[in-house]
């Protein structure tokens, strides 16, 4: 691609880099100029353009953004491709999920050719409808078809997709102690349900006490079982933790390094998954309970060794009931 000046005279076929003020309107930067266009400039008294002139190799901003957008999104799983525009192409949610990124294939198309170029949002982040997972943008007028098929390799196919929910119904089991919360936070956790498109078909209150807490997690009956407790869960022998354990249940990991959301944990009662909540969960402002929770509702697995990976980049936001706690003391 050749780029610089060219007297208006000789700019037919070729792609306007910056917008020109005309007599009437104005000719914007990257449309393709014609005749008509050729005759407006003149009309406008302009004699010279700056503009991008395509050699036989090069791929037009729009074709090659479209091309590595389909090789980035592989069979289309959960995502859909926006119409090129001024050499971008965004990829879309169809539905609520958590995005899936080959973060290796990615870093290499990006080292291609600094012309060619996929921003995308963090692995396994949240997405709602039409939440856009990444967009991929051709910086320059034209990219030579060698770099274009180099990146379009790296890709592979499939670098980025969205894993849906797989889970669909949830069962609320919430301990009470006295002076204690009660079912405070019960929205907050219906609304990050809904987000995943899940259904919070049960909500139980149950005395704060392990026997009676394992008879109502063995009896649950839906896809996920979710216990908030009146008493903050410090150990796993306290109360939460032992009763899914009596259930027959698993604990798979008590505690992550995620701030707020230290308190959660992780395990299964046969197949079905259960999650006990940290009492920042009653508070819809973002937390450990929501990385964990997507993941889970979307079919991604979360292991103990995932875990511990959040704690890069885990340090959130403080919640106004909780100011600074951090900050007092000794350093």
């Amino acid at each position: 691609m050749k780029f610089g000046p060219v007297p208006v005279a000789n700019a037919k076929g070729t792609v306007l880099a910056h917008s020109v003020r005309l007599n009437s309107g104005r000719l914007r930067k990257g449309v393709l100029l014609e005749a008509s266009h050729i005759a407006a400039l003149r009309e406008a008294g302009v004699a010279q353009v700056v503009v991008a002139r395509l050699d036989a190799n090069d791929v037009a901003e729009n074709d090659a953004a479209a091309a590595l957008a389909q090789a980035v999104l592989g069979d289309g799983r959960g995502l859909q491709v926006t119409a090129p525009f001024t050499g971008r192409v965004n990829l879309l949610a169809t539905g609520p999920g958590v995005v899936q990124l080959d973060v290796a294939a990615l870093e290499a198309v990006n080292a291609v050719d600094p012309m060619i170029t996929i921003a995308t949002v963090p692995a396994q982040g949240q997405l709602a409808t039409g939440g856009m997972a990444a967009t991929i943008k051709i910086i320059s007028y034209a990219v030579s078809d060698s770099a274009l098929s180099a990146a379009v390799a790296a890709a592979g196919s499939g670098a980025i997709s969205l894993a849906n929910p797989v889970l669909r119904t949830a069962t609320l089991i919430i301990t009470d102690i006295p002076g204690g919360p009660a079912d405070k936070g019960r929205k907050a956790i219906e609304d990050r349900l809904a987000a995943l498109d899940m259904q919070l078909d049960a909500v139980v209150l149950v005395a704060h006490d392990e026997s009676a807490l394992a008879a109502e997690i063995a009896t649950a009956q839906s896809d996920l079982v979710l216990v908030l407790t009146g008493s903050a869960t410090s150990d796993l022998a306290d109360v939460a933790p032992s009763a899914l354990r009596r259930a027959g249940g698993r604990v798979l990991r008590f505690g992550m390094p995620v701030d707020p959301g230290n308190l959660l944990f992780v395990g299964d009662l046969g197949e079905r998954p259960v999650i006990g909540l940290p009492g920042c969960a009653r508070s819809p402002a973002l937390n450990g309970v929501d990385w964990v929770l997507s993941r889970i509702v979307c079919g991604v697995p979360v292991t103990a060794s995932d875990i511990a990976g959040m704690g890069v980049g885990g340090l959130l936001k403080e919640i106004p009931s909780r100011p600074q706690p951090r900050r007092g003391g000794k350093a």
